[in-house]
């Protein structure tokens, strides 16, 4: 039986798991090449930053996927390097030395693209991920259900996600199937071609 429920700050000490979920979901995504510890530090933050966190579903108490959000994403980036740097840069020193490139990648995660501020209040879907084996039992969709009722629209101009164009025709469908429309199409500061998409608004 799968069950969806809100990741709580006390445990902290289950981040590997999702770290180790996201890994195996992810096994080519440039996140996924910076290391475990690298995604630990990440997830953790979320659960740090109380205007973020982390929706987990489990199949029996087994962890099956998760989400995670922010409703202040800007400032939750800002937080992020503020409170974990020199872990982030200890994690991935060893990435940057294999794939100088890199580097760039990693600052441009850190510092959104002037083209992709928005004034508006809004909850952003950062990341879903659910474990692979289990993909046809609709726990994607359960986690977005689960966050739409939790977020206020009348608060929240809409849920933001943004997701790789190209390449990526499986995943694009799922967000139209669960209610995402399509705002607008653009390119991130590395050249990929993104689309953004909202629920609500």
């Amino acid at each position: 039986m799968i069950t969806i429920r809100n990741m709580s700050a006390s445990e902290k000490e289950s981040i590997r798991k999702l770290s180790r979920l996201h890994t195996r979901a992810f096994p080519d995504f440039f996140l996924t090449q910076l290391g475990v510890g690298f995604l630990d530090a990440l997830y953790k933050g979320y659960l740090d930053d109380e205007r973020s966190g982390i929706i987990v579903a489990e199949d029996n108490g087994r962890l099956a996927g998760f989400i995670a959000y922010s409703c202040d994403y800007p400032n939750f980036y800002k937080g992020l390097i503020k409170h974990h740097l020199p872990r982030f840069a200890l994690c991935s020193v060893g990435a940057a030395l294999r794939h100088p490139s890199f580097i760039k990648r990693l600052l441009g995660a850190f510092k959104k693209s002037d083209s992709v501020v928005k004034s508006e209040k809004y909850v952003e879907l950062a990341s879903i991920c659910v474990e692979p084996k289990m993909g046809k039992k609709g726990i994607g969709s359960k986690l977005i259900d689960h966050l739409k009722g939790m977020v206020d629209l009348d608060k929240y101009a809409y849920i933001n996600l943004e997701t790789d164009a190209v390449n990526n025709d499986d995943v694009n469908r799922f967000y139209v199937k669960n209610g995402f429309k399509l705002a607008r199409s653009y390119f991130s500061s590395e050249g990929r071609k993104m689309n953004e998409y909202r629920f609500g608004g």
